[in-house]
């Protein structure tokens, strides 16, 4: 058992790994909760146990299974965001190879994520389809409620219902997150930021979340006015316009730098050119035109300074969709310096300096994350193939 402290709340709870589990005498839809995968964001664990003990208390019928699990216990009991290696960036296939052959000497966050692993595949293999996965965050900053994930058209479907800000391709940028490996496995999967580590509000916003979850996956029963009361504690909760947003841009800190956010910004914030951002050393960072700043950084551990989002015109998700539906990412590799990397034909390998006129917002259309491997290359890896769609088919969202 760990003990995992609120300032928010000046309380404490002593939890195990599974926060609460609830099965129903029906089978249905199994939700999976994580909360603190981040040691410094005990919200989401405070927010699980309250609707878990609600749930048990109101004798409501659930439909399936719901999990409540902690993320990281070590870092969670002594409050900082990870021990050695942050938790929600090593969920990558050579890591996590190394880590299972391993088994022993590992270091604290390493065993995280192993009793993390062996628990997630016994809840696959014991549970039933459709899964859903949401990982509970918290930011350093002031922000607004928002949601994030992985782009793919099964999880757009779903984010969709929720009246929050959505926020698309940031597993550009963050390599070895939990949620971008389960998407992988083609569940639907995304991450839900409540508000700033230590605000009430925080906690409040991630309990409406966790309630709203619960209705649109049919896991429990709410009626149509308790429904209706959800949605608007979930709009009410946010400032920002519930659309589509993308990442286009992550500042990272080099090893060793002395990062400073400079006070003052909060999430979504628009900023004019011009404007100083952050000291990174002796450098003076500033806005290189009008930008709108994400997830500024105002904690000491953490290599992602800041980030600039654009809104996305619905016309262009729109042609995303009919896009990938078509399939035309398969007409790419009759270009000349494309080529499919996987048997699978689930990655492409494109050659920059022969497909110069195909840059990275084309490959998002059609469904691809982007990464550059050298200065003349660009690994794209499809991020529809793996969706296990069918295992949807006969939800009430889909």
């Amino acid at each position: 058992m760990s003990k995992v402290y609120s300032n928010a709340l000046n309380e404490t709870l002593e939890i195990g790994r599974i926060i609460g589990h609830l099965k129903g005498e029906k089978d249905g839809p199994t939700v999976v909760f994580f909360a603190g995968i981040h040691g410094n964001e005990p919200a989401g664990i405070f927010a699980l146990k309250h609707v878990m003990r609600e749930l048990k208390l109101q004798q409501r019928p659930i439909l399936g299974q719901v999990y409540a699990i902690a993320g990281n216990l070590r870092a969670l009991e002594k409050q900082t965001r990870f021990i050695e290696e942050d938790l929600n960036r090593i969920w990558l296939p050579k890591k996590m190879n190394h880590i299972q052959q391993k088994r022993t000497r590992l270091n604290d966050d390493e065993n995280e994520l192993l009793e993390l692993h062996d628990l997630l595949n016994k809840i696959i293999g014991e549970s039933t389809a459709p899964f859903y996965f949401i990982d509970l965050h918290t930011t350093s900053g002031e922000t607004s409620p928002f949601v994030v994930l992985n782009d793919s058209l099964l999880n757009r479907k779903f984010a969709s219902n929720y009246p929050l800000p959505i926020i698309l391709g940031i597993e550009e940028y963050l390599e070895g997150a939990l949620l971008s490996f389960i998407n992988e496995l083609g569940y639907v999967s995304l991450g839900y930021e409540s508000g700033q580590h230590d605000e009430i509000s925080a906690i409040n916003n991630c309990i409406e979340f966790i309630n709203l979850t619960l209705a649109l996956t049919t896991s429990v029963g709410f009626s149509k006015s308790e429904l209706t009361l959800l949605n608007k504690g979930v709009l009410k909760s946010g400032k920002v316009s519930n659309k589509f947003y993308e990442i286009y841009y992550q500042y990272t800190i080099k090893k060793g730098n002395n990062f400073k956010m400079l006070p003052g910004f909060v999430n979504f914030q628009k900023i004019p050119k011009g404007k100083e951002v952050a000291l990174d050393n002796d450098d003076i960072l500033k806005a290189k035109g009008n930008r709108q700043i994400f997830m500024p950084l105002y904690q000491n551990q953490g290599s992602e300074g800041f980030y600039y989002i654009r809104s996305i015109p619905k016309i262009l998700l729109w042609v995303s969709k009919g896009l990938r539906r078509l399939k035309a990412d398969h007409l790419l590799v009759k270009f000349p310096g494309i080529e499919w990397e996987s048997l699978k034909k689930d990655a492409m390998l494109v050659d920059q300096r022969v497909a110069r006129f195909l840059a990275k917002s084309i490959f998002h259309l059609l469904g691809y994350r982007a990464r550059q491997l050298d200065k003349t290359h660009l690994l794209v890896k499809s991020r529809e193939i793996a969706s296990k769609n069918d295992e949807y088919l006969h939800t009430d969202w889909f």
